[in-house]
């Protein structure tokens, strides 16, 4: 029994943390979460990282660098040289080359026959290894100044592009957190006015079946009704798919369930601000900007590049090594020979002439930098109208959520005049169908007004370049 227990114990355990954990959150908490878990946001602050290592990377080139190299050799086959022999005389000749050349450390044994006035013979021993150590230091050269340039503003423009994804992922949380509100207030909405509709209509079948009331009242409350589940089916479905992508927006899991603590209604309420109306409509200070300028900066740099290409440079070196000669691999042997070596000295490179290519790549630069600056004066141009257009935007969303308030209250007025007058057998059930349908039609449009309120306020903060925890 005790052994049933436990089992039971684990398995409730278990079970319990193979679910997903519900995590809820108001707007600014999904914005903040966002910020630090949304995928795009994390390749965002991996690439200021890969630029830090850019920078580290181009400074080091101007530092000192030590390689070294360990070069083994066997012959297989050495190479056979021929010395001439109408050098020496006929008699002495071999006995002159042998005291000159050492011929026994020549290896003129067993070597083929050579031309005839030449002798053949082989230098060298058959297996050799190099060793050596270089410590080289670049002592001048413009392309690297200008490269140290660059590899700041390279990380400028990762910074200034994380920015800009934490702006736009702002926005994105912001929409989709709109979205599910506004699908959770539609089947509120929708799942009120079906317990409405099925009172009349149960209300309307008992009078029909009491003689009092034609069976087309019937008909035209069942008509609606069908069409208010019909649209809390697919409701309910949308609201499904904007938790998801909500999911996907804030970096978790597409199942997981995902609870909102704020409403609708009272978020709409906040993000009410007359006063962003009249904000600082400063170019220089927007992210698209500043961006627009580091690519005109990146490609000043590009130009300086190609200039310096014409400057020389100038590079010193320290080598060191041993070197050992053997027959046989006999180096690890401790009475073999090495010999030391060492050189110092400096190279120094001087362009002269590259048949117009430095200039070509000069001009073509030039030219990009040119298309740089004529984008700059674009984005300037485009920032201004996109400012414009979003205050304009935002102004109409504020405005029409307030006409789309005194609309919903007419019609809940009118509709329930008339839902009065069918009962009291004044007006058609046709009149109070078209007065019904005129409520659902507003109770949408004044979700979607709020929506917009929240969606268009996103945009205008995102154009103002606005702070992203406000």
């Amino acid at each position: 029994m005790k052994q049933i227990s436990l089992i039971l114990i684990l398995l409730c355990f278990s079970f319990g943390f193979s679910q997903d954990t519900p995590i809820s959150f108001s707007l600014q908490e999904a914005i903040d979460y966002a910020l630090e878990n949304n995928r795009q946001a994390k390749n965002a602050g991996r690439d200021i990282d890969a630029a830090e290592q850019q920078k580290r990377e181009t400074t080091a080139i101007g530092l000192p660098q030590i390689n070294a190299n360990i070069d083994y050799q066997n012959f297989l086959k050495q190479q056979v040289s021929l010395l001439p022999a109408s050098a020496f005389d006929p008699i002495g000749g071999i006995r002159q080359l042998e005291d000159y050349y050492d011929l026994d450390a020549l290896q003129t044994q067993d070597l083929p026959s050579a031309p005839e006035g030449f002798i053949p013979v082989t230098f060298g021993t058959k297996q050799t290894i190099n060793a050596n150590v270089t410590l080289s230091q670049l002592i001048f050269d413009g392309s690297y100044l200008v490269g140290l340039q660059s590899a700041k503003v390279f990380l400028d423009i990762s910074k200034n592009a994380k920015t800009k994804t934490d702006l736009e992922v702002r926005k994105v949380v912001i929409n989709a957190y709109g979205n599910v509100l506004l699908a959770q207030e539609s089947v509120s909405i929708l799942e009120s006015n079906i317990t409405v509709l099925e009172k009349n209509l149960y209300e309307t079948q008992k009078i029909y079946e009491n003689g009092l009331a034609e069976e087309e009242n019937v008909e035209q409350l069942q008509i609606t009704l069908s069409g208010v589940k019909s649209n809390l089916n697919n409701t309910n479905r949308l609201k499904t798919l904007a938790v998801q992508m909500l999911n996907i927006t804030l970096g978790v899991d597409i199942y997981n369930t995902t609870q909102l603590t704020d409403d609708l209604e009272t978020l709409t309420a906040e993000q009410i601000s007359i006063e962003l109306l009249s904000a600082d409509e400063s170019i220089e200070n927007t992210i698209d900007y500043v961006i627009a300028e580091n690519d005109k900066t990146s490609k000043e740099l590009l130009v300086k590049l190609e200039k310096s290409k014409a400057l020389p440079s100038l590079n010193g070196f320290l080598t060191g090594g041993y070197n050992g000669n053997s027959d046989s691999f006999t180096f690890a042997q401790s009475n073999q020979q090495w010999f030391g070596s060492a050189l110092v000295g400096v190279n120094l490179t001087i362009p002269i002439f590259s048949s117009g290519k430095r200039s070509a790549a000069t001009q073509r630069a030039k030219i990009n930098l040119e298309k740089a600056e004529t984008d700059l004066i674009e984005t300037e141009q485009i920032i201004r109208l996109q400012m414009a257009t979003a205050k304009s935007d935002y102004q109409f969303a504020v405005e029409d959520y307030d006409n789309k308030k005194n609309n919903l209250s007419l019609a809940e007025r009118i509709e329930k005049k008339n839902q009065t007058k069918f009962f009291e057998g004044i007006s058609s059930s046709f009149e109070l169908r078209q007065a019904q349908t005129q409520l659902y039609s507003a109770q949408q449009e004044l979700l979607q007004a709020m929506l917009d309120v929240v969606n268009s306020k996103a945009e205008l903060e995102t154009v103002l370049n606005s702070p992203i925890n406000n």
